[in-house]
């Protein structure tokens, strides 16, 4: 019986959870800003896509099937991280902030979830497929480039890939914290 007397002498020693007063100010302010952190990216990728929608007309890359395929798979990948951007801000405008506390840490986790996984399994392909576009296109560079502008392409290129490679570990971190945190 002494266990329990313990037990019932530590549950009532807890401090009392209150809700804060801004509380719901503050996850509607981080939602908010989710969404409009993802709205630049598909601002930033649009624009990429448009670019290089204008590069294959300019080079007149449709007289040349393999530029022609290599431009396609740099713009589909490319289209293809705006949809699921697209996608993911759709999802979390479904999830009704006025909904229970439980209820929305679920569907917050949830979507995290499924951020993780766009993550580790989309966003390498996506990258995968871009590179190759961009690996099929070098030659092509090398032919009608100098020489030192050719350089610069390669050597920016593998900056650009790296500088990528550390932001987008960056998010994945952000968001298995945010995860592991609402899962605590």
């Amino acid at each position: 019986m002494k266990t329990f007397e313990d037990l019932k002498s530590q549950w009532e020693k807890q401090p009392e959870l209150t809700t804060p007063n801004n509380g719901s100010k503050l996850i509607i302010e981080k939602v908010t800003f989710i969404k409009k952190k993802q709205r630049i990216s598909n601002i930033v990728l649009t624009i990429t896509s448009i670019v290089l929608i204008i590069f294959f007309f300019y080079i007149k890359a449709y007289n040349n099937s393999l530029v022609t395929m290599a431009l396609i798979l740099m713009i589909g990948s490319v289209w293809a991280r705006i949809c699921i951007e697209y996608f993911s801000i759709r999802k979390l405008k479904q999830i009704n902030i006025t909904n229970a506390a439980s209820g929305f840490k679920q569907k917050i986790i949830s979507y995290y979830k499924s951020r993780i996984k766009i993550h580790y399994v989309f966003t390498p392909i996506i990258i995968a497929l871009y590179a190759i576009g961009f690996i099929i296109l070098l030659p092509f560079f090398k032919e009608s480039l100098s020489s030192g502008f050719f350089t610069y392409i390669k050597v920016s290129s593998v900056v650009v890939l790296i500088v990528l490679g550390l932001f987008i570990r960056k998010q994945i971190q952000k968001e298995l914290f945010i995860l592991r945190e609402l899962q605590d």
